[in-house]
């Protein structure tokens, strides 16, 4: 399958990561099934996507009974950018008790919570597709010595994204709060990225279009140019969408 990648969903020098995930995750669901929630995501960003286009092929791992591993290649020109591996499962009848968490409560909703004007030139291209709102933390490059953030945000316009999709893409979106050490734009990239979805909290189409989602990262260790941070995705009514799991290579 092939996809576009314009200039304005660029991040540095590459594309925006979640949006080469939902390429990945869209080819996969093709082969996987459209009743096959998808359960758990691993990516692994290899080379610089640039403004084009990119070739998504397809491999299923294994199709078991409940459990469907389906790998995507992602490639441009010939070099091979990214690496997925979609774990596709459906429901099935388990004695466990259901564990839903809900989202902890922050000092400010997104009508109070700082929010930042794209600048060409300065922020990444993509971010101009998404409304950030600061709760707790800071914006990159403010020189702070916090290693968290918790971030309200949307895309500015979601009509017809899959919720599922859209909580890959927003996952991926928020920056590092590594960043917000810094005192001048300095570039950071995934390197690894591990998602898991929490199918049965996903909202339906209204609300993900239009809600506000919170994005909680937390950095737990860094050393030699490399920082390792979960990250929490709540839905717009609170729930525990997703859990991930990250390397960013920081270039300062």
């Amino acid at each position: 399958m092939k996809f576009p990648v314009l200039p304005d969903w660029q991040q540095g020098r590459t594309a925006f990561g979640g949006l080469i995930a939902v390429y990945g995750v869209a080819a996969m669901r093709d082969v996987a099934g459209a009743d096959w929630p998808l359960r758990a995501l691993q990516t692994n960003f290899i080379a610089p996507v640039a403004a084009g286009e990119v070739q998504v092929s397809v491999h299923v791992l294994r199709e078991g009974r409940n459990v469907r591993q389906v790998q995507a290649q992602v490639t441009q020109e010939g070099q091979v950018a990214a690496v997925l591996v979609g774990v596709f499962g459906i429901g099935r009848e388990s004695r466990l008790p259901a564990l839903d968490p809900r989202r902890p409560e922050v000092a400010l909703d997104p009508d109070a919570s700082i929010g930042r004007p794209y600048v060409p030139g300065l922020a990444p291209a993509f971010t101009q597709h998404v409304d950030f709102r600061w709760a707790e933390g800071a914006p990159p490059f403010s020189g702070t010595d916090t290693w968290h953030s918790r971030i309200h945000l949307r895309l500015h316009d979601a009509q017809g994204v899959d919720a599922e999709l859209l909580a890959v893409m927003l996952a991926d979106a928020a920056p590092t709060p590594s960043l917000s050490r810094f005192h001048a734009p300095t570039p950071a990239s995934s390197v690894s990225w591990s998602l898991e979805l929490q199918s049965h909290a996903l909202p339906d189409a209204a609300m993900a279009s239009t809600g506000w989602w919170r994005v909680d990262k937390d950095t737990h260790a860094g050393a030699g140019g490399y920082v390792s941070e979960s990250t929490h995705l709540w839905s717009p009514d609170g729930r525990l969408a997703a859990l991930g799991y990250q390397v960013v290579a920081v270039f300062g």
